[in-house]
């Protein structure tokens, strides 16, 4: 702006010296001055477009229930908080926390008989192809009993989830193959996956993996309504507050 406004004054200097008019030096001051504002207004324009935009608040979460039936459950029924995980076979963070979180909640919580622990499928098929099959296979694994045992195998091999991996987790863990090629090939569990990710959607989850609290109904344990939603792969120390909250004092 100082450049501008010098080289007005030696505009206005030269045009004196060539004798123009007072009349016709304001028109040409005029005229710089519009000039200027135009050049300001445009630079505004520039500097709030480049600005970074402030992001509207996330709404609160709301207590949202939902139905826990053909679950498998890790814990006592009677446990005071239930909590629900949505997970992805191919999704990384999953993957890490199985490994390194859920023991910890496990062994401080679950085995105490504190929290009831269970799973929903929530494959995000659009970047992970593999992971609905892979889910279809917990639930087939979980029809002999072996749910959690799939779980932790299928995550420790995450890179071998084709059809005939599968399989071979199937006998690694020890189950009876025909029974398990035949809930696979049918895809007996294929809508229940369905269901959970729609159940999932429902109640505000978006990515994987995620994690409903809320306290156990002790007339239906399988009536569930959540009233703290976590997501993503968060240290275990947020996981043990948000369940400290829920027991209350002791």
């Amino acid at each position: 702006m100082k450049i501008a406004y010098g080289w007005g004054i030696l505009l206005v200097a030269a045009l004196s010296a060539a004798g123009q008019s007072n009349q016709e030096l304001k028109a040409e001051i005029e005229a710089l001055k519009q000039g200027q504002a135009a050049i300001l207004k445009e630079l505004a324009e520039i500097k709030k477009l480049l600005a970074p935009r402030q992001q509207p608040a996330p709404e609160p979460f709301r207590p949202v229930e939902l139905r826990l039936d053909g679950a498998h459950p890790l814990g006592e029924p009677s446990a005071k908080v239930t909590m629900v995980e949505f997970t992805d076979y191919q999704c990384p963070f999953c993957r890490r926390h199985a490994q390194q979180v859920l023991p910890n909640i496990i062994a401080d919580y679950v085995k105490t008989g504190k929290v009831r622990y269970l799973v929903r499928e929530f494959p995000l098929t659009q970047i992970h192809p593999r992971a609905a099959r892979a889910s279809e296979a917990a639930l087939c694994a979980g029809d002999q009993g072996r749910y959690w045992e799939m779980h932790a195998k299928i995550f420790s091999e995450q890179n071998r989830l084709g059809d005939e991996d599968l399989v071979a987790h199937a006998e690694a863990i020890g189950l009876d193959l025909d029974r398990f090629r035949g809930c696979l090939e049918e895809g007996r569990h294929r809508a229940r996956v369905e269901a959970d990710i729609a159940a999932g959607a429902k109640a505000g989850v978006a990515g994987t993996p995620s994690f409903l609290l809320g306290l156990t109904d002790p007339v239906d344990p399988n009536k569930f309504t959540a009233t703290e939603l976590l997501q993503g792969a968060l240290p275990y120390p947020q996981f043990r507050a948000a369940i400290e909250k829920l027991l209350g004092p002791r």
